[in-house]
This record gives structure tokens, sequence and C-alpha cells, in this order.
């Protein structure tokens, strides 16, 4: 579909999907709030002014904005998140922080991995969603035991000890040496 994207360098790829994300599901919220202030009027106007919409409303501002952040994890998910955002009137101060989050990650995702990853995990969740989560929980451990090889090895020196166990070995010979400067007795002739 859009392999030019894929072989960008990394960060100007990310960055141009994240724009685009910005205007397709910013558009996507705008139009929402549009269509609810058209709709406010006359018998709709009522029924969104009802106790219940009111309160399911009030539940959206407030617990939405995570539901519009992992809407783009999600395939399909994504325009319909973004609509009933602006559909039940979420405030941008909640809704922006969520698009900024889960548009980067879709950025990430899309720029890296593409979508065809992500696409075959949600087809095995559909299948076995004890499965998928097995292969998330995997490749999750799996990163913690690479970075934490990584961080292990990264920092040993030649003589076997790490940056800090290094400095510290340092610092303390230093100050050995200054102590034995200071405890020799100094010789200086008398008058």
């Amino acid at each position: 579909m859009m392999e030019w994207i894929q072989e960008m360098p990394l960060l100007p790829a990310v960055a141009f999907l994240y724009v685009v994300i910005w205007c397709r599901a910013g558009a996507t919220y705008l139009l929402g709030r549009g269509a609810r202030r058209a709709a406010s009027r006359g018998r709709v106007a009522d029924f969104l002014d009802s106790p219940r919409v009111t309160r399911a409303t009030g539940l959206i501002h407030r617990w939405g904005a995570p539901v519009v952040a992992l809407s783009f994890l999600t395939v399909g998910f994504q325009t319909a998140a973004n609509a009933a955002a602006g559909l039940t009137g979420m405030p941008a101060k909640r809704y922006l922080p969520a698009l900024a989050i889960g548009g980067l990650a879709w950025a990430l995702i899309y720029a890296t991995v593409g979508l065809v990853a992500f696409t075959a995990w949600f087809e095995l969740f559909l299948v076995s969603p004890w499965g998928a989560v097995a292969v998330l929980a995997l490749l999750v451990v799996l990163i913690a035991v690479l970075l934490r090889h990584r961080r292990r090895t990264a920092g040993l020196s030649g003589t076997g000890l790490s940056g800090a166990e290094t400095s510290r070995s340092v610092a303390e010979e230093q100050s050995a040496e200054l102590g034995a400067e200071s405890a020799a007795p100094t010789q200086e002739p008398r008058p």
C-alpha cells in the first residue's frame, strides 16, 4: 500500500505519519464536534440533555482519553473512537494528549514493522486471545532480557569492571595516593 514510507529513514517516516494521523484523526474529531453542534437542536437536543446521555458523556469525558489513545493500536476502531470523542463533546484538553500519545504509537508501529506484523497479531487475537497475550508477553520478556543483557555488557571495560566500578576504583586509587603523600613526613630543614 504505502511501501515507500518503509523505504524512508525512520525519523522522517515517523514524522510524516505523525502529521498524517494528526490531520486524519483531528479532522474526524472536529467532524464529530460539528455533528454534535448541528444535532443540538430540537428533539435531538432534548435527548443529548437527558440524564442518561449526560452521565454517559461525563464518563467518556473522564475515561475516554485512554480509549482514544488505545484505539490507534487497533485496525478499524480508530475512526469510530475519534468520531465518538467529537460526538460526545470530549474536551480538547483531554482529547489532544490522547491523540498525541496514540498517534505517536501508531506512527512508530506503521513506520517500523508496519501493519503487517500488527495485523497478524490481531488476527491471532481474534482466534485465540490467550495466545495473542502470550505472544505479547513473550515479546516483552524478550525485550527486557535483551535490554538487561545490553546494559550489563555495554558498561564493561577491559578489567571486567563496570563503568561505575571503574570510576570508583580510580577515585579510590587517587585518594589513596593523596593520603599517602599527606601521611608521609615532610622533611623541611629547620632554621
